[in-house]
């Protein structure tokens, strides 16, 4: 059986490999909104949440993006009881929760978005991208494919996060996730979307590193002790910790402020 997981997975990697061209153009959205000063939101419910942290903060992680992780949606590793799985696959999909986590942001056209569902059908995953759209920030949608068109939407128009979508990357994961039958098992097993949801973000981070360091902005990466040394490691650390809080800061500077405080020239 591992052989044979480890063939499927090699399937994902050529299928991240055949869009390269939509990979390059989400760096180019991304490194455009961190050399703006603003930052990237990144958005995952449930296990999507494995992406967002994929993204930031991590080794040969940097700066610039905006981790939107909600503990009700993704904090189920109880399983059952208080904070158990069922109640954070009910609150994904209620509707009008994407607003409420939005509103505490203070959005610039300047801003981009990664949005992650597997199945890019629960309901908040599906607003988190509808308004960041109208509010003029570019989305970036990465589902499974093929899951996704198979799936039905919850959400009562029967959109899926693919029509909120700028551009949509596809993990290469199967109908299911699921990518290995048992002989005498009548349920596939062995996920895949987070191996090609994996690849998709680092090879996003690497391109992202690169526009920004030919820009002449290299990003602040947190690195390991054992690669720059103990006290370079600490430096980047704090330095890089310092540039999120500050970058943040003008996310939350005019929550809430009337337009005729925050823009006086209006």
């Amino acid at each position: 059986m591992t052989n044979l997981y480890i063939q499927k997975c090699r399937s994902i990697l050529d299928t991240v490999d055949a869009q390269t061209a939509q990979i390059q153009q989400t760096a180019r959205w991304f490194a455009d909104t961190i050399l703006a000063g603003r930052m990237v939101h990144v958005f995952g419910s449930g296990h999507s949440r494995i992406m967002v942290e994929e993204m930031w903060p991590r080794y040969g992680s940097f700066p610039g993006f905006n981790p939107i992780v909600e503990l009700s949606l993704t904090f189920h590793n109880l399983v059952v009881g208080a904070n158990g799985q069922r109640q954070a696959m009910f609150l994904e999909n209620v509707p009008g929760l994407a607003d409420r986590i939005l509103r505490n942001y203070d959005l610039s056209e300047k801003d981009s978005a990664l949005v992650i569902s597997s199945s890019g059908c629960n309901v908040v995953p599906i607003e988190m991208a509808e308004l960041f759209q109208q509010r003029g920030v570019k989305v970036v949608a990465l589902i499974t494919k093929e899951h996704s068109d198979a799936s039905t939407s919850k959400r009562a128009d029967g959109k899926k996060l693919s029509d909120f979508a700028d551009l949509i990357l596809d993990t290469g994961a199967p109908i299911g996730d699921a990518m290995l039958t048992v002989p005498g098992l009548d349920t596939p097993v062995a996920p895949g979307s987070t191996v090609g949801g994996a690849v998709l973000i680092n090879c996003i981070k690497a391109e992202v590193a690169k526009l920004l360091t030919e820009a002449g902005r290299p990003p602040t990466v947190l690195s390991a002790g054992v690669l720059v040394g103990a006290d370079r490691a600490v430096a980047l650390f704090e330095s890089a910790y310092d540039e999120h809080a500050h970058r943040l800061a003008k996310l939350y500077a005019n929550v809430g402020v009337p337009s005729y405080i925050s823009h006086p020239d209006l």
